[in-house]
């Protein structure tokens, strides 16, 4: 063995031994010396403080701390000068064991190497004046006359602590004055303090529950109940003031992440910023770690798959306000619930904040949240959201854009097929949106964009009205819902259509009822019977709650409104079809409500003349009630009545009329859910004034002709003018008395002409025949001539078996020879009073 290796052995062995031998006696001075020593820490500390340190019992523990001595210090508290006011103990432990660096005992200085402190509780309370129990730490700064005693005193200078350990020990810091409460139970604190000239080093491993962390007792806690594991490397600053907290793996509950923290002891109060990051965290686990007045909030939300989450909390610990809260996240290809719906697929980046106006109090009131770049599908309609906003949770705003582009059959998924069910189509959307929020609801949303269907063929199913073909675009303004470019087909209708709902979105939630719908409806050809689903009551009713609420379900809201909502109709159609009828240049305006359609005026031109139509349609089941006011204008009689079904008329038909009709008409009636009159349901008066007119084959006249006037033509009876009064009346229709001057014969007619049963009509027949009177100029010469001779007098009756027999009218006859003498006898009375 070299000689130099030798010698150092023996050094070795030389320092070891004094180290040894100095340690057994700073134990053995311990052990025989316990109450001085017990009085020189009591000493040393309470130099610091500005309070009061009492230990119990001191007792050594040997080998436990070698080559340092270590005691065990029983029943310690510590306590600051205005206890008896608090009654806030700071510490109050069972046990203390202290490691003090055997040499510094033997030259009369505590050099204290490591404190363990176990099933202790420590206590820093404020109260709401602003007083701290922490103010024990805070010694008064010397005279120099003290300075000069203190450093003649011969109790040794200040403690300086290099370990720390924690064992089952309740720490809490209640700021009464600030409402902060940060309450924690430490299962375990291991630290190192290092003290470089430049301020101290820590690091700490630690296991603690977290019982409360409010910054803000108002509002909660965070991390509430939740485990906190992890190592924390701590630097402190004398000359700034400052303390970092390293960023450091931790473990909240069983989620892993990065925290660390700054707190400027400089200032007053002492500000903080603390920073947590972690890189996959589930949505229901961060709500969890949040105060109450957000995670309750948070909790009606669901993502499926965890998020990255950066979070900054930045204040300070005095005055009671809540610090500022910055969070950032992201997440890809996750469900998103959202009361009344799910949403498939979603990706977003999103950031809250409580600070959303920097020159506002931090608070739920001025908090927002964020969502940028939204991806997602729902109901699997794809759509993005470039910017979504939710401001003030208190009362929350929600503004965004929102853009989706789709197949129109996606949309039954929404509407669950009714009250609209799409078969094909696209729609485009593109939408910016301000709403209230109500029970995490939409409410009263302004909308501003644009919704664009093309090539649609859909279904209106409670009018049973089928759409091909079609598009639309809807604008929407702040307050107006405009209908553009809409082009619908229904079979060989064809119809191009503009609208405007005012005060549209404040109406579809409000009050549906008051909402009008104006439309400009302009059509090339329009086939009324494959509309006559608006004139029905619907064919059931969806079942609505008594009182309309939010509730999300889009189909419901829009049933709601399509049934209550009214509508302003203005068409100009070219050719209108109805059946028989054809129409061309049709004017109308009209109003549509949930139970019937109001015509205010319908103007057209049919059979060389024209049609004036005003009048009501109530809704009211099978059949419709209708009150109808109608002016005919020198249309052709016979396509007149080939076009209505001859009113119902089944011995007077289009076949046997000719010549150009003036009518006004006043009726009452019911009309099927397919357009057909009810038989006998019409009541009213009808007015007309037939010009140029034939009567052709009208069989009643040839059964009675035949035999009066055998050598005349009754297939061909022409009426240069004829005009008459009918009075409607269901089954029965009252002639009012009418003179009827022809090519054949002449006719006094009155009486009731029944569909039914019930038919009594007086008919006066002159026998001579009037085919020259044409030639006679003078009206009044003419009308004396046209009765002239003999005349008949015949009655149409029902017969036994049901049908119209013609048959002399005797009483009539009588009734008409008496009025002839009365006439006579008139007439001398005139002549003798001329004499």
């Amino acid at each position: 063995m070299p000689k130099w290796f030798k010698i150092t052995l023996k050094v070795l062995g030389g320092i070891l031994a004094l180290i040894l031998l100095l340690f057994i006696a700073a134990s053995l001075y311990i052990t025989f010396n316990k109450q001085k020593v017990l009085t020189l820490i009591t000493q040393t500390v309470n130099k610091s403080i500005d309070g009061k340190l009492v230990i119990g019992e001191l007792d050594p523990t040997f080998f436990s701390a070698f080559p340092n001595v270590a005691v065990s210090l029983k029943n310690v508290s510590l306590k600051d000068n205005q206890w008896q006011k608090h009654k806030h103990t700071l510490l109050q432990a069972g046990d203390v064991e202290v490691a003090v660096n055997a040499l510094s005992l033997i030259t009369g200085s505590v050099n204290i190497q490591k404190i363990s402190i176990n099933n202790a509780s420590i206590d820093f309370f404020t109260d709401s004046t602003g007083y701290s129990n922490t103010a024990v730490f805070k010694k008064t700064k010397p005279t120099p006359e003290t300075e000069k005693k203190d450093d003649d005193d011969e109790s040794g200078a200040a403690a300086i602590i290099k370990r720390i350990n924690l064992n089952k020990v309740a720490f809490s810091l209640d700021n009464q004055k600030a409402n902060k409460l940060f309450s924690f139970y430490i299962n375990s604190l291991k630290g190192k303090v290092d003290y470089p000239s430049e301020g101290w080093k820590a690091k700490i491993n630690l296991d603690t529950k977290v019982k409360s962390l409010a910054f803000n007792t108002k509002r909660g806690s965070f991390i509430k109940d939740k485990q906190l594991r992890g190592p924390f490397d701590i630097q402190y600053t004398e000359k700034d003031g400052l303390i970092t907290v390293a960023p450091n793996k931790l473990n909240i509950g069983d989620d892993p992440f990065i925290i660390g923290a700054k707190f400027e002891t400089a200032k007053d109060p002492v500000k903080f910023t603390i920073n947590i990051k972690v890189d996959e965290l589930l949505w229901k686990h961060a709500a969890d770690l949040l105060a109450p007045n957000i995670s309750a909030k948070l909790n009606m939300f669901s993502i499926s798959q965890p998020l990255a989450v950066t979070t900054s909390l930045v204040g300070d610990f005095g005055g009671g306000g809540d610090p500022a809260i910055n969070v950032r996240c992201k997440v890809s290809n996750t469900t998103l619930k959202i009361p009344g719906g799910v949403m498939e697929n979603c990706s977003f980046n999103g950031l809250f904040t409580n600070g959303h106006d920097k020159n506002k109090e931090l608070g739920d009131e001025n908090s927002a949240i964020g969502l940028y770049n939204f991806t997602g599908n729902y109901k699997e309609m794809p759509f993005t959201m470039d910017t979504v906003t939710i401001v003030n949770l208190d009362k929350p705003i929600a503004s965004g854009a929102f853009r989706s582009k789709f197949d129109v059959t996606k949309l039954n998924n929404v509407f669950e097929g009714d009250p609209l069910k799409f078969n094909k189509g696209t729609a485009d959307l593109n939408l910016h949106y301000k709403a209230d929020i109500v029970d995490y609801q939409l409410n009263k949303p302004v909308f501003r964009g644009a919704i664009n269907i093309k090539n649609a063929d859909m279904t209106y199913v409670p009018r049973g009205l089928n759409l091909k073909n079609s598009s639309l675009s809807l604008y929407f303004t702040d307050n107006d819902l405009l209908f553009k470019n809409i082009n619908l087909q229904s079979g060989h209708s064809i119809v191009k259509m503009d609208g405007r709902v005012k005060n549209f979105l404040n109406l579809y939630y409000k009050d549906p009822e008051k909402m009008v719908l104006t439309w400009y409806v302009r059509s090339p050809q329009l086939y009324l019977g494959e509309f006559l689903g608006f004139l029905n009551k619907k064919s059931y009713v969806r079942k609505m709650p008594k009182k309309r609420t939010n509730n999300g379900n889009l189909a419901e809201q829009l049933n709601d409104v399509f049934e209550k909502a009214n509508a302003e109709l203005h068409m100009l159609v070219e050719k209108v079809y109805y059946k028989k009828f054809l129409a061309t240049n049709a004017i109308a305006s009209a109003e549509l409500t949930n139970n019937g359609v109001t015509i205010n005026n319908i103007s057209l031109k049919h059979a060389g003349g024209s049609l004036n139509i005003t009048g009501h349609v109530q809704q009211d089941g099978a059949a419709n009630s209708f009150d109808i006011k109608t002016k005919v204008n020198n249309v052709n009689i016979s396509t007149f009545f080939y076009s209505f079904d001859n009113f119902g008329l089944s011995s007077l038909t289009s076949k046997n009329l000719t010549g150009y009709l003036t009518s006004n008409a006043s009726v009452k009636g019911r009309i099927t859910n397919d357009g057909s009159l009810v038989p006998r349901s019409v009541y009213g008066t009808l007015s007309f004034d037939l010009k140029n007119g034939a009567l052709k084959s009208f069989d009643p006249i040839k059964s009675v002709g035949k035999f009066a006037f055998p050598f005349r033509d009754l297939d061909n009876i022409t009426f240069p003018q004829l005009n008459g009064t009918f009075d409607l009346r269901g089954e029965k229709i009252n002639i009012r008395p009418m003179q009827i001057s022809s090519s054949v014969l002449n006719i006094d007619m009155a009486g009731v002409y029944s569909l039914g049963t019930g038919t009594n009509i007086a008919i006066d027949v002159p026998l001579r025949n009037p085919k020259d009177d044409y030639k006679i100029t003078d009206p009044e010469e003419r009308r004396k001539k046209r009765m002239k001779g003999i005349v008949i007098y015949l009655l149409a009756a029902d017969g036994d078996d049901g049908k119209i027999k013609i048959k002399l009218n005797r009483n009539r006859k009588k009734d008409k020879d008496k009025d002839k003498d009365d006439d006579k006898d008139k007439e001398k009375e005139k002549q003798e009073e001329a004499k």
